[in-house]
């Protein structure tokens, strides 16, 4: 099975305690089998086009869908999300890490691969958002 992340990182590539929607870059990796490329690195210029004080406005989290759906991304990687949860997870897995460098969120990834593929094959939509860690924890969206 064949997966396309979007990491919502800085300007340096690290992982900020930011929203997904206000991250500065998006890195899209694609994972199949044990192979890890990365895609392409998109600037996120969504973030300029709306009141950074307003979190949370659903037309921002809709262009930020449709981004990343022109890029067949199907899981979302970041720190933090905002309101948008519920819209994104209707399109994209989203998944919260605690780790901050790539090559950590990279490898925790890997190791809990499974766990996103079976989400992936057992839900079309309104997917559970993970939080990984040392361990995992899959949670439905009203439980954050």
């Amino acid at each position: 099975m064949k997966l396309r992340f979007a990491f919502a990182v800085d300007s340096e590539g690290h992982f900020k305690k930011k929203h997904f929607g206000d991250a500065d870059r998006f890195l899209i990796y694609e994972i199949e089998g044990d192979n890890i490329n990365l895609i392409a690195e998109l600037d996120n210029n969504i973030k300029l086009q709306y009141d950074e004080n307003v979190h949370g406005l659903p037309k921002k989290g809709k262009a930020i869908i449709a981004f990343l759906k022109d890029h067949d991304v199907n899981i979302l990687v970041s720190k933090q999300f905002g309101k948008n949860i519920t819209l994104v997870s209707s399109h994209f897995i989203p998944v919260i890490i605690t780790k901050e460098t790539l090559e950590e969120v990279i490898e925790v990834i890997r190791q809990h691969i499974k766990w996103l593929e079976d989400e992936m094959m057992s839900h079309k939509e309104n997917h559970r958002l993970f939080r990984i860690d040392k361990g995992i924890l899959k949670l439905s969206i009203g439980e954050k």
